[in-house]
């Protein structure tokens, strides 16, 4: 799930704007792309181990690794035998007006989603959690202890009205190359420190020995199981920001060779932060890694490491915050008002929204403060459509009469995975959110 699903003010996702002069090598691409996919979703990949098993998690990656790559070359070859240059627009050419509609209610809900994740992950960072019982310090608590002003509410709320409103007020948002390096180089940075920490631990005997299968001793705990796929799925939803970096390729095969090796860059460090995060804290793994680094590492060098790691990354998602705003104030004052002026220039209207959202932000990562939960909403709704069922519809649906049998085949098999999994998914959330 990316945090370069940006579309300007005046260039909303639905509209069919000229494509850009080529010149994107692919080795751009491939940074792009791999921005695009590494976001939040990391940070949930552990727990996702803890939840199937080692070997089915890596299963899991794989296979949802390699759909991702066959719904994206069904989207580029449907973009390039048609006149659309918009995930909305190639939807629009299959399912009329009702098609680009979907598309963009899916992205609205996944960037709304992924902005409150955001703020969940701050909050943890800076005031901690105490999910069923169990008490992680955030940083601030940590160094001054436990007071009214870092608490989690007063934490981001502050983080919100003093960091995040100025920052969201900006009109415009130009080169975004600088929050694409720090993403890239920070996930990279996550990797390799949960890897050197875990392999120190386990040279000292220290670290748990993960399961390798999972473990089931009821039905409810099997259904349980189907939660981690929206979280997977989730981690690999960038399908929004194809268009846009394909689209400036010279050629359309460099593109998905741009995919192709995003993919398994991603995916292997993706898999390097589970297992040896799930290594390093075993059972006790929380959804959000970042809790976890308030453990005492026994030296004042693993102390300051992992401050250094949660404060890095919480640092990069308030750089992002506003960006990730800025797409979702655009797209549904698009739907919303079609016909009125441009956003950046109703000040009533831009900070009406901007307020609005903001709240809704706020208000949500305090009521619902677990990540698991929002993973497997949205990986569950707006992510696995965007990601599996939209390109298989587009497939089988063929209004251009390009797609083989083998296409109609794994477009319905892909479909039906998705919603019977994402059925059983929430259905399971919502029993265990109750219970």
């Amino acid at each position: 799930m990316s945090s370069s699903a940006i579309t300007s003010a005046n260039a909303p996702l639905l509209g069919e704007n000229k494509p850009p002069a080529k010149h994107t090598s692919v080795s751009s691409a491939v940074f792009n792309v791999s921005t695009s996919i590494i976001g939040a979703g990391i940070m949930s990949i552990p727990a996702a181990l803890k939840v199937l098993g080692v070997i089915p998690a890596f299963m899991l990656i794989v296979i949802i690794a390699w759909l991702a790559d066959i719904s994206v070359e069904f989207l580029m070859r449907y973009t390039h035998a048609g006149k659309s240059t918009t995930y909305a627009g190639v939807m629009k050419e299959s399912f009329g007006r009702i098609g680009s509609i979907l598309v963009q209610l899916c992205v609205i809900t996944n960037n709304l989603g992924c902005l409150i994740i955001y703020l969940i992950i701050i909050g943890d960072v800076l005031s901690g959690n105490q999910p069923e019982g169990s008490v992680h310090l955030g940083v601030l608590q940590e160094w001054f202890g436990i007071h009214w002003w870092n608490s989690r509410a007063f934490s981001i709320l502050f983080i919100v009205a003093f960091i995040m409103l100025p920052l969201v007020s900006f009109r415009r948002v130009d080169a975004l190359r600088f929050s694409s390096a720090l993403a890239v180089f920070l996930a990279v940075l996550f990797a390799a420190i949960s890897s050197v920490t875990a392999i120190a631990a386990l040279v000292e005997g220290k670290t748990e020995t993960p399961r390798l299968l999972p473990y089931l001793d009821s039905n409810a705990s099997f259904f349980d199981l189907f939660t981690a796929v929206p979280v997977i799925v989730t981690a690999f939803t960038f399908h929004f920001n194809v268009h846009p970096i394909g689209l400036e390729m010279d050629k359309p095969s460099d593109m998905m060779k741009a995919v192709r090796i995003s993919l398994i860059l991603c995916g292997t460090i993706y898999f390097t932060v589970g297992i040896f995060g799930y290594l390093l804290f075993g059972e006790s793994i929380m959804p959000d890694i970042l809790v976890n680094f308030d453990q005492n590492s026994g030296s004042a060098l693993g102390s300051l490491l992992n401050d250094v790691v949660r404060l890095s990354y919480a640092l990069h998602l308030v750089l992002v915050f506003p960006l990730l705003n800025f797409s979702l104030r655009a797209n549904i004052d698009e739907f919303l008002f079609p016909s009125r002026p441009i956003l950046a220039k109703d000040n009533t209207r831009f900070m009406s929204l901007t307020l609005i959202l903001l709240a809704i932000c706020y208000l949500a990562a305090i009521a619902i403060p677990n990540l698991w939960y929002f993973f497997v909403f949205m990986g569950s709704t707006s992510a696995v459509s965007l990601a599996f069922v939209f390109p298989g519809a587009i497939a089988l649906r063929d209004v251009h009469g390009i797609s083989t049998s083998r296409d109609r085949i794994v477009s319905a098999v892909m479909i039906i995975l998705a919603a019977v999994t994402s059925v059983i998914a929430i259905s399971s959330n919502i029993y265990s959110f109750f219970t």
